[in-house]
């Protein structure tokens, strides 16, 4: 143990790995560009946070392969996510220190990149396959598979992802699972259609009787009323919801659908607050996913204008249009779309409220 080197913490962290990593391809040719150095460490500290992201994610598929998921299991898994959408928005925040580089300065050494692009990063197609993008769903890229600029190495890796069960499916699977939908009598799904249309056949009559209202006006907002009955419908019908699925209108199964309609609207019960802030967590991801690439297309349009990007895409218009596409819990968020107020909820029955909460004995 004499011998033994004491660890330092440029040891530790590898500096001299890191801190050398940081290869100018314009003093290659003579003409070392300023800015390059920030374009090279912003995007080497995209793939550490990358890494760090796969990493929970692995963490948090690993607990909905379990055979059994208990209530603390659902804890961890909000915590792991959390953690995610900070890291998220360190993301989108480090646009702002790249978008201190002028378009000009970028030019300087653009030339440089070609054919690098960030479309080659395998960490965040890992992420995306993970999370459940589905390769059908993905926006072309030069009418070539996305793994195909894909280093040689990495592309396996990317590949065999495809093939793993995604987050998406794996919660889809455990809200399948979810007790209480019906419990001894008492169906939520019949219950909560009851209480849809009894609340619209109200809404109805308000506009029908509402004086202030012109003829135009009134027709308006029938009209908008007949759209969201329908949509009710669509949503309390299992044929009609299937019928969406095969559409690709909608992906998450009329089950896991009802399930997680249940844990949104009874969120205040105690054994339903974790599972609601996984529901409400992996919205969040979605949009902060979603906003990333907004961002990131509105730097690439104000750095490039309407050129394509280094790699052969479209630039901004590519990048555009997967922050619209490239959404994966989408039906989690539209679930919003069927809440109804808390006075016209079906009451739970007395033993589903014990079984939902934390019952104590003095």
């Amino acid at each position: 143990m004499k011998n033994k080197k004491l660890l330092s913490y440029s040891n530790y962290l590898q500096l001299d790995k890191i801190l050398s990593g940081q290869e100018l391809m314009s003093a290659k040719r003579g003409a070392p560009a300023h800015d390059e150095m920030l374009f090279i460490i912003v995007h080497q500290v995209y793939e550490l946070w990358f890494k760090q992201i796969l990493h929970e994610l692995d963490s948090v598929i690993g607990i909905f392969k379990q055979k059994s998921i208990i209530e603390s299991d659902i804890s961890f898994v909000v915590l792991r996510l959390n953690r995610i959408i900070e890291i998220q928005k360190v993301l989108i925040d480090q646009i702002r220190v790249l978008e201190t580089m002028t378009a000009m300065d970028f030019l300087e050494f653009r030339d440089d990149l070609f054919p690098s692009s960030g479309f080659q990063s395998a960490q965040f197609r890992l992420m995306e396959n993970k999370l459940g993008l589905l390769k059908s769903n993905r926006i072309p890229y030069g009418r070539k598979d996305y793994t195909s600029v894909i280093e040689k190495k990495e592309k396996p890796i990317v590949k065999n992802s495809e093939r793993q069960e995604s987050l998406f499916e794996l919660l889809e699977s455990w809200l399948e699972r979810t007790p209480f939908l019906s419990f001894k009598g008492f169906n939520f799904w019949n219950q909560y259609s009851k209480a849809v249309r009894e609340m619209l056949k109200k809404e109805k009559l308000v506009i029908q009787k509402n004086p202030n209202y012109s003829k135009e006006e009134a027709d308006y907002h029938l009209n908008e009323h007949e759209k969201a009955s329908l949509s009710f419908e669509a949503m309390i019908d299992q044929q009609k919801h299937n019928n969406l699925i095969v559409q690709k209108r909608k992906r998450l199964s009329h089950k896991a659908t009802q399930a997680a309609l249940l844990i949104l609207l009874y969120r205040d019960e105690p054994i339903l607050h974790s599972p609601f802030n996984l529901i409400s967590r992996l919205i969040d991801m979605d949009e902060l996913f979603t906003s990333w690439r907004q961002r990131h297309a509105l730097m690439v349009r104000r750095m490039i204008g309407a050129k394509i990007g280094t790699g052969g895409s479209s630039g901004h218009k590519y990048l555009n249009e997967t922050a619209n596409k490239h959404k994966i819990f989408s039906d989690l968020a539209d679930l919003s779309t069927f809440f109804i107020p808390r006075s016209a909820l079906p009451i739970l029955p007395k033993e589903i409220k014990q079984n939902l909460g934390y019952q104590f004995k003095s």
